[in-house]
Protein backbone atom coordinates (compact mmCIF):
# COMPACT_ATOMS: atom_id res chain seq x y z
CA UNK A 1 0.00 0.00 0.00
CA UNK A 2 1.16 3.53 -0.73
CA UNK A 3 2.97 5.29 2.11
CA UNK A 4 2.48 8.95 2.95
CA UNK A 5 4.65 11.71 4.36
CA UNK A 6 2.89 12.57 7.62
CA UNK A 7 4.44 15.20 9.95
CA UNK A 8 6.05 13.58 12.99
CA UNK A 9 4.03 15.68 15.42
CA UNK A 10 0.94 13.71 14.43
CA UNK A 11 2.63 10.43 15.38
CA UNK A 12 2.80 8.83 18.82
CA UNK A 13 5.50 6.78 20.55
CA UNK A 14 2.71 4.74 22.17
CA UNK A 15 -0.17 4.46 19.72
CA UNK A 16 1.75 4.29 16.44
CA UNK A 17 3.95 1.31 17.51
CA UNK A 18 0.87 -0.56 18.73
CA UNK A 19 -0.84 -0.05 15.39
CA UNK A 20 2.24 -1.21 13.50
CA UNK A 21 2.60 -4.28 15.74
CA UNK A 22 -1.04 -5.23 15.18
CA UNK A 23 -0.74 -4.65 11.44
CA UNK A 24 2.32 -6.91 11.09
CA UNK A 25 0.73 -9.67 13.13
CA UNK A 26 -2.68 -9.46 11.47
CA UNK A 27 -2.09 -8.54 7.84
CA UNK A 28 -5.49 -9.84 6.75
CA UNK A 29 -7.20 -7.77 9.48
CA UNK A 30 -9.21 -10.67 10.84
CA UNK A 31 -8.43 -10.07 14.51
CA UNK A 32 -10.61 -7.28 15.89
CA UNK A 33 -9.81 -7.83 19.57
CA UNK A 34 -8.64 -4.64 21.31
CA UNK A 35 -5.15 -4.09 22.68
CA UNK A 36 -4.90 -4.19 26.48
CA UNK A 37 -2.41 -1.90 28.22
CA UNK A 38 -2.35 -2.81 31.90
CA UNK A 39 -0.78 -0.12 34.10
CA UNK A 40 -1.99 -1.70 37.36
CA UNK A 41 -4.54 0.68 38.90
CA UNK A 42 -5.79 1.62 35.42
CA UNK A 43 -6.16 -0.46 32.28
CA UNK A 44 -6.71 0.79 28.75
CA UNK A 45 -8.51 -1.18 26.07
CA UNK A 46 -7.55 0.31 22.71
CA UNK A 47 -9.61 -0.46 19.60
CA UNK A 48 -7.97 -2.56 16.89
CA UNK A 49 -8.63 0.04 14.18
CA UNK A 50 -8.97 3.81 14.61
CA UNK A 51 -7.34 7.07 13.61
CA UNK A 52 -5.94 8.24 10.28
CA UNK A 53 -7.25 6.21 7.36
CA UNK A 54 -5.81 6.05 3.84
CA UNK A 55 -7.92 8.98 2.65
CA UNK A 56 -6.93 11.21 5.56
CA UNK A 57 -3.22 10.42 5.26
CA UNK A 58 -3.45 11.10 1.53
CA UNK A 59 -5.08 14.48 2.24
CA UNK A 60 -2.50 15.49 4.86
CA UNK A 61 0.38 14.45 2.58
CA UNK A 62 -0.97 16.58 -0.29
CA UNK A 63 -1.83 19.59 1.89
CA UNK A 64 1.63 19.85 3.46
CA UNK A 65 3.18 19.25 0.04
CA UNK A 66 1.20 22.23 -1.27
CA UNK A 67 2.56 24.39 1.55
CA UNK A 68 6.19 23.33 1.02
CA UNK A 69 6.04 23.72 -2.77
CA UNK A 70 4.48 27.19 -2.72
CA UNK A 71 6.26 29.30 -0.06
CA UNK A 72 5.54 32.59 -1.83
CA UNK A 73 1.92 31.99 -2.82
CA UNK A 74 -1.40 32.40 -1.07
CA UNK A 75 -2.88 29.01 -0.19
CA UNK A 76 -6.56 28.36 0.39
CA UNK A 77 -8.62 25.36 1.43
CA UNK A 78 -12.12 25.14 0.00
CA UNK A 79 -13.29 24.17 3.52
CA UNK A 80 -11.96 22.12 6.43
CA UNK A 81 -9.64 19.55 4.89
CA UNK A 82 -10.77 16.94 7.41
CA UNK A 83 -12.94 17.25 10.50
CA UNK A 84 -10.18 17.55 13.06
CA UNK A 85 -9.50 20.82 14.89
CA UNK A 86 -5.80 20.11 15.51
CA UNK A 87 -5.02 19.43 11.85
CA UNK A 88 -7.04 22.40 10.62
CA UNK A 89 -5.52 24.67 13.27
CA UNK A 90 -1.99 23.72 12.23
CA UNK A 91 -2.77 24.44 8.58
CA UNK A 92 -4.18 27.87 9.40
CA UNK A 93 -1.16 28.58 11.62
CA UNK A 94 0.95 27.97 8.51
CA UNK A 95 -1.02 30.61 6.61
CA UNK A 96 -3.65 28.49 4.88
CA UNK A 97 -7.06 30.20 4.74
CA UNK A 98 -10.51 28.64 4.42
CA UNK A 99 -12.70 29.81 1.52
CA UNK A 100 -15.88 28.30 3.00
CA UNK A 101 -17.21 26.97 6.26
CA UNK A 102 -18.35 23.38 6.59
CA UNK A 103 -21.89 24.29 5.47
CA UNK A 104 -20.64 25.76 2.20
CA UNK A 105 -21.01 29.43 3.16
CA UNK A 106 -18.34 31.62 1.56
CA UNK A 107 -15.90 33.16 4.04
CA UNK A 108 -13.80 34.81 1.33
CA UNK A 109 -15.46 36.14 -1.87
CA UNK A 110 -14.52 34.30 -5.05
CA UNK A 111 -13.53 37.64 -6.55
CA UNK A 112 -10.57 37.91 -4.19
CA UNK A 113 -8.88 34.88 -5.76
CA UNK A 114 -6.34 35.19 -8.57
CA UNK A 115 -4.89 32.62 -11.01
CA UNK A 116 -1.66 32.65 -8.96
CA UNK A 117 -3.42 31.37 -5.83
CA UNK A 118 -3.30 27.74 -4.71
CA UNK A 119 -6.60 26.08 -3.76
CA UNK A 120 -6.65 22.72 -1.97
CA UNK A 121 -9.73 20.53 -2.40
CA UNK A 122 -10.61 18.81 0.92
CA UNK A 123 -10.77 15.06 1.52
CA UNK A 124 -14.58 15.17 1.25
CA UNK A 125 -14.26 16.33 -2.37
CA UNK A 126 -16.19 19.28 -3.72
CA UNK A 127 -19.12 20.06 -5.95
CA UNK A 128 -18.96 20.36 -9.72
CA UNK A 129 -20.23 23.92 -9.27
CA UNK A 130 -17.19 24.82 -7.15
CA UNK A 131 -14.84 23.18 -9.63
CA UNK A 132 -16.35 25.20 -12.49
CA UNK A 133 -16.03 28.41 -10.47
CA UNK A 134 -12.34 27.76 -9.85
CA UNK A 135 -11.80 27.01 -13.54
CA UNK A 136 -13.46 30.32 -14.45
CA UNK A 137 -10.99 32.05 -12.11
CA UNK A 138 -8.06 30.38 -13.83
CA UNK A 139 -7.28 28.04 -10.93
CA UNK A 140 -6.64 24.34 -11.51
CA UNK A 141 -8.42 22.53 -8.65
CA UNK A 142 -6.86 19.18 -9.55
CA UNK A 143 -3.22 20.06 -8.72
CA UNK A 144 -3.79 19.73 -4.96
CA UNK A 145 -6.97 17.68 -4.88
CA UNK A 146 -7.10 15.65 -1.65
CA UNK A 147 -10.47 14.00 -2.40
CA UNK A 148 -10.51 10.58 -0.76
CA UNK A 149 -10.19 7.77 -3.35
CA UNK A 150 -13.07 5.96 -1.68
CA UNK A 151 -15.31 9.01 -2.06
CA UNK A 152 -14.38 9.08 -5.74
CA UNK A 153 -15.24 5.39 -5.92
CA UNK A 154 -18.78 6.24 -4.78
CA UNK A 155 -18.99 8.97 -7.44
CA UNK A 156 -17.82 6.57 -10.14
CA UNK A 157 -20.28 3.88 -9.07
CA UNK A 158 -23.11 6.41 -9.06
CA UNK A 159 -22.13 7.47 -12.58
CA UNK A 160 -22.05 3.85 -13.78
CA UNK A 161 -25.51 2.97 -12.52
CA UNK A 162 -26.85 6.36 -13.55
CA UNK A 163 -25.84 5.59 -17.13
CA UNK A 164 -28.00 2.45 -16.85
CA UNK A 165 -31.05 4.59 -16.06
CA UNK A 166 -31.11 4.02 -12.32
CA UNK A 167 -32.00 6.86 -9.96
CA UNK A 168 -29.35 7.41 -7.30
CA UNK A 169 -30.34 7.37 -3.63
CA UNK A 170 -27.55 8.80 -1.46
CA UNK A 171 -27.54 7.75 2.19
CA UNK A 172 -25.95 10.70 3.96
CA UNK A 173 -26.39 13.84 5.99
CA UNK A 174 -27.90 16.27 3.46
CA UNK A 175 -25.71 19.25 4.38
CA UNK A 176 -22.42 17.43 5.01
CA UNK A 177 -19.59 18.43 2.64
CA UNK A 178 -19.15 14.91 1.30
CA UNK A 179 -22.86 14.40 0.70
CA UNK A 180 -23.12 17.75 -1.08
CA UNK A 181 -20.19 16.74 -3.30
CA UNK A 182 -21.59 13.27 -4.02
CA UNK A 183 -25.02 14.72 -4.78
CA UNK A 184 -23.48 17.26 -7.16
CA UNK A 185 -21.56 14.62 -9.10
CA UNK A 186 -24.41 12.11 -9.09
CA UNK A 187 -27.05 14.48 -10.45
CA UNK A 188 -24.92 15.05 -13.56
CA UNK A 189 -25.71 11.49 -14.64
CA UNK A 190 -29.01 10.60 -13.03
CA UNK A 191 -31.94 11.83 -10.93
CA UNK A 192 -30.65 11.89 -7.35
CA UNK A 193 -32.17 12.11 -3.87
CA UNK A 194 -30.58 12.13 -0.40
CA UNK A 195 -32.02 10.17 2.53
CA UNK A 196 -30.54 10.75 5.97
CA UNK A 197 -31.80 7.69 7.82
CA UNK A 198 -34.22 4.76 7.84
CA UNK A 199 -37.10 7.00 8.83
CA UNK A 200 -36.70 9.08 5.65
CA UNK A 201 -36.18 5.89 3.65
CA UNK A 202 -39.49 4.48 4.85
CA UNK A 203 -41.19 7.71 3.81
CA UNK A 204 -39.54 7.48 0.40
CA UNK A 205 -40.80 3.90 0.02
CA UNK A 206 -44.39 5.17 0.16
CA UNK A 207 -43.74 7.18 -3.00
CA UNK A 208 -42.24 4.11 -4.66
CA UNK A 209 -45.38 2.10 -3.94
CA UNK A 210 -47.78 4.97 -4.60
CA UNK A 211 -49.13 4.98 -1.03
CA UNK A 212 -48.39 8.72 -0.87
CA UNK A 213 -49.40 11.16 -3.61
CA UNK A 214 -46.49 12.41 -5.70
CA UNK A 215 -47.22 16.08 -4.96
CA UNK A 216 -46.38 15.56 -1.27
CA UNK A 217 -42.87 14.38 -2.20
CA UNK A 218 -41.58 17.84 -3.04
CA UNK A 219 -42.37 19.30 0.35
CA UNK A 220 -41.30 16.24 2.33
CA UNK A 221 -37.88 16.02 0.63
CA UNK A 222 -37.36 19.74 0.00
CA UNK A 223 -33.71 20.51 -0.77
CA UNK A 224 -32.75 16.84 -1.05
CA UNK A 225 -33.51 15.99 -4.70
CA UNK A 226 -32.12 17.01 -8.07
CA UNK A 227 -33.80 19.49 -10.39
CA UNK A 228 -36.63 18.01 -12.43
CA UNK A 229 -37.02 14.97 -10.15
CA UNK A 230 -40.21 13.07 -10.97
CA UNK A 231 -41.16 10.66 -8.17
CA UNK A 232 -43.68 8.81 -10.33
CA UNK A 233 -41.05 8.00 -12.97
CA UNK A 234 -37.69 8.27 -11.22
CA UNK A 235 -38.34 5.80 -8.41
CA UNK A 236 -38.97 2.79 -10.66
CA UNK A 237 -35.27 1.87 -10.93
CA UNK A 238 -32.98 2.79 -8.02
CA UNK A 239 -29.53 2.21 -6.56
CA UNK A 240 -28.14 3.19 -3.16
CA UNK A 241 -24.73 4.78 -2.53
CA UNK A 242 -23.52 6.39 0.66
CA UNK A 243 -21.63 9.13 2.40
CA UNK A 244 -18.61 7.01 3.28
CA UNK A 245 -18.57 8.04 6.95
CA UNK A 246 -22.07 6.80 7.73
CA UNK A 247 -22.58 3.58 9.69
CA UNK A 248 -22.08 0.79 7.17
CA UNK A 249 -24.79 -1.26 8.86
CA UNK A 250 -27.24 1.64 8.43
CA UNK A 251 -26.45 2.01 4.72
CA UNK A 252 -26.80 -1.71 4.20
CA UNK A 253 -30.05 -1.72 6.16
CA UNK A 254 -31.44 1.06 3.96
CA UNK A 255 -30.35 -0.73 0.78
CA UNK A 256 -31.85 -4.04 1.93
CA UNK A 257 -35.10 -2.33 2.92
CA UNK A 258 -35.50 -0.60 -0.45
CA UNK A 259 -34.56 -3.78 -2.31
CA UNK A 260 -37.33 -5.65 -0.50
CA UNK A 261 -39.78 -2.83 -1.24
CA UNK A 262 -38.98 -3.21 -4.93
CA UNK A 263 -39.31 -7.00 -4.82
CA UNK A 264 -42.74 -6.81 -3.19
CA UNK A 265 -44.02 -3.89 -5.24
CA UNK A 266 -43.04 -5.38 -8.61
CA UNK A 267 -43.44 -9.04 -7.54
CA UNK A 268 -39.88 -9.78 -8.69
CA UNK A 269 -38.21 -13.14 -9.02
CA UNK A 270 -34.49 -13.24 -7.97
CA UNK A 271 -33.24 -12.96 -11.55
CA UNK A 272 -35.44 -9.89 -12.07
CA UNK A 273 -34.26 -7.83 -9.08
CA UNK A 274 -31.65 -5.84 -11.02
CA UNK A 275 -34.38 -4.64 -13.37
CA UNK A 276 -35.39 -2.31 -10.54
CA UNK A 277 -32.56 -2.34 -7.96
CA UNK A 278 -28.82 -1.92 -8.64
CA UNK A 279 -26.18 -3.80 -6.63
CA UNK A 280 -23.95 -1.16 -5.00
CA UNK A 281 -22.61 -3.13 -2.03
CA UNK A 282 -19.05 -2.39 -3.16
CA UNK A 283 -19.29 1.35 -2.32
CA UNK A 284 -18.94 0.93 1.46
CA UNK A 285 -15.61 2.39 2.68
CA UNK A 286 -13.20 -0.22 4.04
CA UNK A 287 -11.75 2.14 6.68
CA UNK A 288 -15.18 3.12 8.00
CA UNK A 289 -16.11 -0.56 8.11
CA UNK A 290 -12.89 -1.52 9.93
CA UNK A 291 -13.28 1.21 12.54
CA UNK A 292 -16.90 0.31 13.15
CA UNK A 293 -16.18 -3.44 13.31
CA UNK A 294 -13.33 -2.75 15.75
CA UNK A 295 -15.73 -0.73 17.90
CA UNK A 296 -18.27 -3.55 17.93
CA UNK A 297 -15.47 -5.92 19.04
CA UNK A 298 -14.31 -3.43 21.68
CA UNK A 299 -17.80 -3.33 23.13
CA UNK A 300 -17.87 -7.08 23.72
CA UNK A 301 -15.45 -6.46 26.60
CA UNK A 302 -16.15 -4.89 29.99
CA UNK A 303 -15.18 -1.34 30.87
CA UNK A 304 -16.02 1.47 33.26
CA UNK A 305 -15.86 4.31 30.76
CA UNK A 306 -15.23 5.01 27.07
CA UNK A 307 -13.33 7.99 25.69
CA UNK A 308 -13.85 8.76 21.99
CA UNK A 309 -11.59 11.42 20.48
CA UNK A 310 -12.26 13.46 17.35
CA UNK A 311 -13.72 16.60 15.88
CA UNK A 312 -17.24 17.36 17.02
CA UNK A 313 -18.35 17.81 13.39
CA UNK A 314 -16.82 14.48 12.34
CA UNK A 315 -19.53 12.17 11.03
CA UNK A 316 -17.60 8.92 11.37
CA UNK A 317 -16.55 9.80 14.93
CA UNK A 318 -20.10 10.63 15.97
CA UNK A 319 -21.23 7.20 14.80
CA UNK A 320 -18.59 5.54 16.98
CA UNK A 321 -19.90 7.57 19.93
CA UNK A 322 -23.44 6.40 19.17
CA UNK A 323 -22.31 2.79 19.26
CA UNK A 324 -20.37 3.16 22.51
CA UNK A 325 -22.93 5.14 24.49
CA UNK A 326 -25.50 2.35 24.10
CA UNK A 327 -23.45 0.18 26.47
CA UNK A 328 -21.08 2.36 28.53
CA UNK A 329 -20.68 5.89 29.90
CA UNK A 330 -19.08 7.57 26.88
CA UNK A 331 -17.29 10.92 26.60
CA UNK A 332 -16.70 12.52 23.21
CA UNK A 333 -13.76 14.96 23.39
CA UNK A 334 -11.72 16.91 20.84
CA UNK A 335 -8.43 16.82 22.68
CA UNK A 336 -6.64 16.19 25.95
CA UNK A 337 -7.47 19.76 27.04
CA UNK A 338 -11.06 18.67 27.62
CA UNK A 339 -9.93 16.45 30.51
CA UNK A 340 -9.93 19.15 33.18
CA UNK A 341 -8.78 16.98 36.07
CA UNK A 342 -9.45 13.60 37.67
CA UNK A 343 -13.03 14.53 38.55
CA UNK A 344 -14.12 16.85 35.70
CA UNK A 345 -14.35 16.33 31.94
CA UNK A 346 -15.71 18.69 29.29
CA UNK A 347 -17.28 16.70 26.48
CA UNK A 348 -19.68 17.00 23.55
CA UNK A 349 -23.28 15.85 23.81
CA UNK A 350 -24.37 14.50 20.43
CA UNK A 351 -28.03 14.94 21.26
CA UNK A 352 -27.98 18.58 22.37
CA UNK A 353 -25.02 19.50 20.10
CA UNK A 354 -23.37 21.31 23.01
CA UNK A 355 -20.38 20.83 25.26
CA UNK A 356 -21.11 19.94 28.85
CA UNK A 357 -19.07 19.23 31.98
CA UNK A 358 -19.49 15.96 33.86
CA UNK A 359 -18.25 15.34 37.40
CA UNK A 360 -16.80 12.09 38.73
CA UNK A 361 -16.47 10.55 35.29
CA UNK A 362 -13.78 8.16 36.57
CA UNK A 363 -15.06 5.50 38.99
CA UNK A 364 -13.49 4.80 42.37
CA UNK A 365 -12.97 1.06 41.84
CA UNK A 366 -9.56 -0.47 41.10
CA UNK A 367 -8.48 -1.19 38.49
CA UNK A 368 -10.36 1.33 36.40
CA UNK A 369 -10.84 0.04 32.87
CA UNK A 370 -11.00 2.69 30.13
CA UNK A 371 -11.78 2.07 26.47
CA UNK A 372 -10.08 4.35 23.94
CA UNK A 373 -10.87 4.95 20.28
CA UNK A 374 -11.11 7.86 17.87
CA UNK A 375 -12.36 8.90 14.47
CA UNK A 376 -10.62 8.51 11.11
CA UNK A 377 -9.33 12.10 11.13
CA UNK A 378 -7.83 12.06 14.62
CA UNK A 379 -4.00 11.94 14.95
CA UNK A 380 -2.34 9.24 17.06
CA UNK A 381 -0.72 12.04 19.08
CA UNK A 382 -4.13 13.16 20.33
CA UNK A 383 -4.98 9.67 21.59
CA UNK A 384 -1.57 9.43 23.27
CA UNK A 385 -2.12 12.76 25.02
CA UNK A 386 -5.46 11.56 26.36
CA UNK A 387 -3.99 8.26 27.56
CA UNK A 388 -1.08 9.96 29.34
CA UNK A 389 -3.35 12.56 30.95
CA UNK A 390 -5.65 9.88 32.34
CA UNK A 391 -2.69 7.76 33.42
CA UNK A 392 -1.28 10.67 35.44
CA UNK A 393 -4.28 10.50 37.79
CA UNK A 394 -3.37 7.04 39.09
CA UNK A 395 -0.72 6.71 41.78
CA UNK A 396 1.45 3.61 41.56
CA UNK A 397 0.85 3.07 37.86
CA UNK A 398 3.52 1.21 35.92
CA UNK A 399 5.86 3.18 33.65
CA UNK A 400 4.90 3.47 29.97
CA UNK A 401 8.16 1.81 28.83
CA UNK A 402 7.46 -1.18 31.06
CA UNK A 403 3.96 -1.69 29.66
CA UNK A 404 5.09 -1.11 26.07
CA UNK A 405 7.61 -3.98 26.13
CA UNK A 406 6.73 -6.19 23.19
CA UNK A 407 5.42 -3.39 20.99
Amino acid sequence: MKTFNIPDFYRSHIITPIKEFRRKNDKLKRDFTPTLLDFGPVQFLIARHFGFCYGVENAIDIAYKAISENPDKRIFLLSEMIHNPDVNRDLTDRGVKFLMDTKGKLLIPWEELTPDDIVIVPAFGTTIENQKKLTELGINSYIYDTTCPFVEKVWNRAAQIGEKDYTIIVHGKPFHEETRATFSHSKENAPTIVVENMEQTQKLAKYITGEMPAQNFFEEFHGQFSEGFNPEKDLQRIGVVNQTTMLASDTQGIADYLKNVMIRHYNLRPEQVENHFANTRDTLCYATNDNQDATYALLTHDADVVIVAGGYNSSNTSHLVELCEIKFPTYFIESVNKILDKTLIRHFNLHTKEEMVTENYLPQNTPVRIMLTCGASCPDAVVEGILLRLLSFFDGAKAVDEVMVGF
